[in-house]
């Protein structure tokens, strides 16, 4: 029997033409790395002045991705770096950088052929939006209009539940399968449940009898699993101090 990899290494280099050399010598070879990158408002004495826009950049233009993100202090953080695969997704954020890098001449042969895979294979086409512009399919939003206690819970949802939601019915290739996402979602949110936890919930006639007594909840176990794009692309941005992105698993109970 096999071993499972282990955990990927943490890499610090001085600035972006160091990462881009180091790229040059191992992307091919390497299974990832945990990169170290500097904060906003990082001091010269930091460890290194490689920003994650431009780590990115040196990443697409070799065929490789961005992943998870965690603090390591006050003027650094660790993200997460690996070879794209030929299953991961395309942002459609990364697509925008990828045109900007080919009109700038910067794509090299192993980027040029993970696009031409996405291409070929319609996750390109697929590429997903961002939190900000990201919209349900209209078929989900007609559904929750037939479900007033789904469509409730909808309307106090979370940006970031909300696009739990978005993300998930836009990674499914088939029509059925959408469908029974979208009918598994409406029931989840007819229950109450959402993907991640939260405590908003629609206002009530008791509302305020149940502020003096509130239920009380069950805890369920937390599981992990890969974040909204983390499986291709991951959403920018610089973790809070000590904290570590994640996501449930499977819808869990909003607390009351």
């Amino acid at each position: 029997m096999g071993s499972s990899p282990g955990p990927l290494p943490p890499l610090t280099v001085a600035s972006s033409t160091v990462w881009a050399a180091w790229l040059t010598a191992n992307a091919a070879a390497s299974r990832g790395v945990w990169l170290t990158l500097a904060k906003k408002n990082a001091p010269a004495s930091a460890p290194t002045s490689l920003t994650y826009a431009q780590a990115l950049d040196e990443a697409l233009c070799h065929g490789w991705i961005d992943g998870q993100a965690r603090s390591i202090d006050a003027h650094t953080f660790a993200h997460r770096f690996q070879p794209r695969t030929t299953t991961s997704t395309w942002s459609k954020r990364n697509v925008g950088i990828v045109a900007r890098l080919q009109a700038e001449g910067r794509m090299l042969p192993a980027g040029l052929a993970a696009v031409d895979a996405a291409k070929a294979d319609g996750r390109w086409e697929r590429a997903y939006a961002g939190s900000a512009g990201a919209t349900p399919p209209p078929e989900f939003m007609t559904a929750l209009q037939d479900v007033p206690a789904a469509a409730k819970m909808y309307e106090v949802l979370t940006a970031q539940n909300r696009y739990a939601i978005y993300w998930r019915l836009h990674q499914l290739k088939t029509v059925a399968g959408r469908e029974k996402a979208i009918a598994r979602f409406v029931e989840m949110l007819a229950r109450g449940e959402t993907v991640h936890p939260q405590k908003r919930r629609p206002e009530t006639d008791d509302d305020s009898d149940a502020a003096e007594t509130p239920p009380a909840t069950k805890k369920r176990p937390k599981e992990e699993e890969k974040e909204e794009g983390q499986s291709g692309d991951e959403k920018a941005g610089e973790p809070a101090p000590g904290r570590r992105l994640r996501q449930g698993l499977r819808p869990k109970k909003a607390k009351r």
